[in-house]
């Protein structure tokens, strides 16, 4: 257990913050301008290695009849194919499925990292990663709409629902402008941080605040402890399904947004 205390938090850390979610520079004496290569960013380029590595090994050596390699790789590759592009996008599903296939891949990795024992850490509970994957899913929906439709053209799509009164239009664009570009990229980051930020601090005050009670010494307490520490392997069963979740929605949402960027109503 002291070991996986010593995983999720340093000893001079405690007791466990905001600033638990720090940072920590992998070549301090090189100077602040090396201050960006970081554990966390180590973290996040595993993982992208990994999902790149995982479905390279997937795409080799089909059969006819699919081997456990191969059915894992096809169960993936469809549920992400068949429940999220092709259901909500259409015919037009191929184009974008690349992109959330390696969405999905990649926010799930990196949410499981919160969980797996070398890492105990879920990238995407840090904020800026999060704003990054809500930009690439932005740039994406308003790109494939601007590509179909050309720049104005999307953009009184996008900010002027058809059959609306005149008189409505300056309560109506503003709204629309804010709904679709700004308030979407924007909630659809909050979500996935605010899960994974909220769900690794609770496994940290479970884990930290049982193991002191087991150490105290006084037998209530001990009691106590052993309690936290056992609830805390239930939280972490949740956390599995959270980030699982999370990486779904996000990529849900974002096949959506797309969808209605491409549709020929709005």
């Amino acid at each position: 257990m002291s070991a996986m205390i010593g995983l999720l938090i340093p000893l001079e850390g405690f007791p466990p913050g905001v600033h638990s979610f720090d940072s920590k520079p992998l070549f301090p004496e090189w100077g602040p301008a090396w201050f960006w290569v970081n554990n966390h960013l180590v973290q996040a380029v595993i993982a992208a290695a990994l999902v790149i590595g995982f479905w390279m090994w997937m795409s080799r050596g089909h059969k006819v009849v699919p081997g456990k390699r191969q059915f894992l790789g096809e169960l993936a590759y469809n549920l992400v194919r068949n429940s999220i592009a092709r259901d909500i996008l259409g015919h037009e599903y191929r184009k974008f499925l690349p992109y959330l296939l390696a969405l999905f891949s990649f926010i799930l990795v990196n949410n499981l990292f919160g969980e797996f024992f070398l890492f105990m850490f879920p990238t995407f509970s840090k904020i800026g990663y999060v704003w990054g994957l809500a930009l690439c899913s932005w740039i994406l929906y308003n790109g494939a709409g601007i590509y179909k439709y050309g720049l104005f053209t999307y953009l009184r799509k996008a900010t002027l629902p058809e059959g609306v009164p005149v008189l409505l239009w300056p309560l109506i664009i503003p709204l629309e402008f804010l709904s679709n570009f700004i308030v979407r990229p924007v909630t659809l980051a909050l979500r996935l941080f605010a899960n994974l930020f909220a769900g690794h601090l609770v496994i940290l005050v479970f884990i930290l605040g049982g193991t002191l009670l087991l150490e105290s010494g006084q037998l209530g307490l001990m009691a106590a402890g052993g309690v936290s520490v056992l609830f805390s392997f239930a939280i972490f069963a949740l956390e599995l399904f959270v980030g699982f979740l999370q990486a779904y929605i996000f990529t849900v949402l974002t096949a959506q947004y797309v969808s209605s960027a491409v549709a020929e109503e709005h």
